[in-house]
């Protein structure tokens, strides 16, 4: 049944327009003129005049940014700016865990749910504080060179990130869902001799791994509850995160001295989620972090002490470090989430229960595409729900809307707001990144919720790359250089790309400005840093591996990646990135990756199905079961195969780039399943090896 004030009052809204165009015309050439003004002109151009660049943004024309603040080269230097200016606002925000319940779901097993208090606050005078503590308290137990932290994200997360900043520690970081071969070889690459890490992991994913490092000797936890120090090597010593900052706060660890770090010392090593193989640990010095961020924060328009950030994504991917660093030297509040409990509907919040965004009311968000999709369907879901009249009324909004945000004017669809809520009612801008964003999620968000920003930057380049505009409602680019930053297209003859192209200039994507890290730790002389290097006039350069073209206003569009291009039998090139992305808008595929053989002629998948899609489709074709046997019914395989087809030719795939055969998978990919990565990359050496008896099968294998 309708909503009868609901529909009363869009129906009033509808009249109020007809009735009053030219005030409707008034508000939106102000809202126009306003969404111009609020954001500089960053149109970028070739500095060389030649199509292949390097491309510039026009205030870095001249000069790239290495900083935002004068004088401010240094991470510590940046919290200290923070803190002065900013010392009785409030800086980091946790709630309070009050009870865990069991709840029992339809198909009889048992989730864990949590009841949560509101967010409790720490200044960011409070904050500064326990960053000198735990920095005395480490220096105290030894800590000199290189730290490793694995851990989730967490507030604690940051204070031990900004007490290694400022007593010059660098700070080696690792995904808290990397593998135990793969935590055991970073932290015996990096030699650290302290670790910082959660309760949590100690008593899973590392009670297998210590005994395999060597070199440690300090361990360190955030988190409550009791630790067995009897299960672990007793080489080993075990502090909690507050034992460590009550012993730094002793005036006699107080009042020593120390070496503040210079803007060309190292500050992190961060290690890649190993998408490819093995993690590499990723350089990167005070100076390249500084550039990034100044680059990163001249692109969002009124970033400032009113907005509040909801921290969620893993603090060891540089989106999420490089974002809650930005916010917290702009004044920010930055208010602690998981993936698990972010929203109403997240799988640890009891039912009835608010979700962190409900609670905190973020302002700004940043999220990976993975999460975006799962918000659009989430919506969509519930719109399927809905009445005939419920859906009519939201599609003749969303189509009114649609119009008015191409065309680059704002526009108040007021049950949009209801949508709103799901992330807290008052976001104002969402930035994407960490891998391609569909064009009809890009748009579903810009719709219901704000505008959305696409970034593409690498762990090799600080986050920072470009980003596009909040102003830019179009779909598929990536935006223009930031002013820390250039771009480059070199020609790659062998995959049909080349500067000379048309419409537009193509190539591999080089970046190069102060922002790109000094190579890989612990990999001198050993190829793998051939990817960086210096120009003569002393720029640092990366090669992304990325295909890009450059559109007449300069906006850098991602078409494709040399890793991701196969080549079959017949000799025909596939994309395979770009299959997966069109793939994914079927509301019956929740995750997709596409496999070709070089000596085969046809594409195959493995596809994690919606279950409630997949379900409706099985009853449709009278097939019963449960879910695992559902998805490895032949029959089942064969209508998705269908489906899929449908799907290939609206969006205008080749012949050759829909796969013919699939392999239907009952469980979901997530990062601690090792398939994909934190940012939900595929990892796609691990799903061949995952899959290689269906990928047998598919192609016929005896």
């Amino acid at each position: 049944k309708a909503d009868p004030i609901f529909t009363r009052v869009l129906l009033l809204a509808l009249s109020f327009r007809r009735r009053f165009p030219l005030l409707f015309f008034i508000r939106h050439l102000y809202l126009s003129v306003a969404r111009l003004m609020s954001v500089p002109c960053t149109e970028p151009r070739s500095i060389s005049g030649r199509p292949e660049g390097p491309y510039r943004a026009v205030e870095s024309a001249d000069a790239l940014v290495t900083q935002d603040f004068e004088g401010v080269d240094t991470l510590d230097k940046l919290f200290v700016h923070a803190v002065k200016k900013f010392s009785k606002a409030p800086c980091l925000g946790t709630r309070e865990v009050l009870s865990e319940e069991e709840e029992k779901q339809p198909n009889g097993k048992i989730f864990k749910k949590l009841v949560l208090g509101d967010y409790s606050w720490m200044t960011y005078e409070e904050v500064n504080q326990a960053v000198e503590s735990f920095g005395s308290g480490l220096a105290a137990l030894g800590q000199r060179n290189t730290i490793a932290i694995f851990c989730e994200t967490r507030a604690e997360w940051m204070i031990t990130a900004q007490a290694c900043f400022r007593r010059n520690f660098p700070l080696v970081t690792l995904y808290a869902t990397l593998g135990e071969d793969a935590v055991a070889y970073g932290l015996n690459q990096c030699g650290a001799t302290h670790l910082i890490t959660s309760t949590e992991l100690l008593r899973t994913k590392l009670k297998n791994v210590l005994s395999a490092v060597s070199g440690l000797q300090h361990v360190i936890y955030a988190g409550s509850g009791e630790v067995c120090h009897a299960d672990y090597p007793q080489s080993l010593d075990m502090h909690s995160m507050q034992e460590v900052m009550e012993l730094g706060a002793k005036p006699e660890n107080l009042s020593k001295e120390y070496e503040k770090p210079t803007a060309s010392d190292l500050a992190v090593v961060m290690y890649t989620s190993g998408s490819t193989g093995k993690p590499k640990g990723v350089k990167m010095q005070h100076s390249n972090l500084i550039a990034g961020m100044a680059g990163q924060c001249q692109r969002i328009p009124g970033l400032g002490s009113q907005d509040s950030y909801i921290a969620y994504l893993p603090l060891a991917h540089v989106l999420e470090l490089t974002a809650e660093i930005s916010c917290v030297s702009y004044g920010c509040r930055l208010g602690y989430s998981s993936p698990h409990t972010l929203t109403d509907q997240s799988s640890k919040i009891k039912i009835g229960g608010k979700g962190d965004c409900s609670v905190l009311k973020p302002t700004l968000i940043a999220a990976v595409p993975e999460i975006m999709d799962r918000i659009c369907k989430n919506v969509n879901g519930k719109l399927r729900e809905m009445s005939v009249l419920q859906r009519t009324l939201f599609k003749v909004g969303y189509n009114y809307k649609l119009q008015k945000v191409s065309q680059g004017a704002d526009s108040a669809v007021l049950f949009f707001k209801r949508v709103n809520l799901l992330l807290g009612g008052c976001v104002r801008l969402m930035l994407s990144g960490g891998a391609p964003l569909s064009a009809s999620t890009q748009r579903f968000m810009n719709v219901c919720f704000c505008p959305v920003a696409v970034g593409y930057g690498l762990t090799e380049t600080c986050g920072a790359g470009t980003i596009s505009e909040f102003s830019d409602y179009s779909t598929g680019r990536v935006g223009a250089p930031l002013i820390c930053s250039e771009i480059k297209l070199r020609d790659w003859p062998e995959g049909g790309y080349t500067s000379q192209d048309k419409p537009h200039p193509r190539g591999e994507i080089l970046i190069g400005g102060p922002n790109v890290a000094m190579g890989y730790f612990g990999s001198e002389g050993e190829g793998e840093n051939d990817n960086f290097w210096v120009d003569e006039a002393g720029q640092r350069w990366f090669c992304t591996g990325d295909v890009g073209q450059v559109h007449p206003d300069g906006c850098l569009q991602i078409v494709d990646r040399k890793k991701d291009l196969v080549k079959l039998q017949a000799g025909e090139y596939v994309s395979l990135g770009k299959v997966e992305s069109a793939l994914k808008n079927s509301p019956l595929i929740d995750n997709i990756c596409v496999y070709a053989s070089s000596d085969q002629n046809y594409l195959i998948s493995f596809v994690v199905p919606n279950q409630k899609q997949m379900t409706e489709l099985a009853k449709k074709n009278g097939i019963e079961g449960e879910w695992e046997e559902l998805c490895n019914h032949t029959k089942m395989e064969e209508e998705v195969v269908k489906v899929i087809k449908e799907i290939a030719v609206t969006s205008k795939l080749e012949r050759f780039e829909v796969p013919q055969k699939i392999c239907l998978s009952s469980e979901a990919w997530t990062p601690e399943t090792g398939l994909v990565t934190d940012a939900f990359k595929l990892k796609r050496k691990e799903l061949k090896n995952h899959y290689i008896k269906d990928i047998e099968r598919l192609y016929g294998a005896k």
